[in-house]
């Protein structure tokens, strides 16, 4: 069983709210716009990290994560990248990524939107965690929770940060 923090949209802010539910997990995965690698030093002192870079993500950060990051964790297939969409309007690039091997959980970031929903068609879970930074038009800083069984993905739980300010 692995406790997952996933969280997206930093723009280079942490904070103890975001570093308390970090403590928590098994694993940290940042879905990009890191911002900062000051935001992965934090987190990669509480848990292992994950991460893609993002559209905001400077030279140093794209030196250290990938554009997408595919692995298996217990017995989920994952893809992870920033900018991908949403089931059915992923972007090109990604739906063929998906289409040609699809993964049994797809995230992203991006849009500051949290959304979590079944691509029927292609048998995907996508999340979205939202923006947990302060920089963007997000009312609420979210991220998500999430405990990985083997094969299962379940015990999901959004976490709300407060008001981005």
């Amino acid at each position: 069983m692995t406790k997952i923090l996933l969280l997206s949209d930093t723009h280079s802010h942490m904070d103890e709210a975001i570093l308390k539910y970090a403590e928590q997990a098994d694993e940290i995965w940042h879905a990009g716009d890191i911002g900062s690698l000051a935001v992965i030093d934090a987190l990669a002192a509480l848990a292992p990290i994950r991460a893609v870079y993002g559209n905001i993500d400077d030279h140093q950060i794209q030196n250290e994560f990938p554009l997408d990051n595919r692995f298996t964790c217990e017995g989920v297939a994952v893809y992870m990248t920033h900018i991908g969409g949403y089931p059915p309007k992923y972007n090109a690039r990604t739906r063929e990524i998906i289409k040609k091997d699809p993964p049994k959980l797809f995230i992203c970031g991006h849009s500051h939107i949290l959304k979590v929903m079944w691509d029927k068609k292609m048998g995907v879970l996508h999340m979205n965690p939202g923006a947990c930074g302060k920089y963007g038009f997000h009312e609420v800083r979210t991220m998500l929770r999430f405990v990985i069984d083997g094969a299962d993905i379940k015990d999901l739980e959004i976490v709300e940060l407060g008001q981005r300010r």
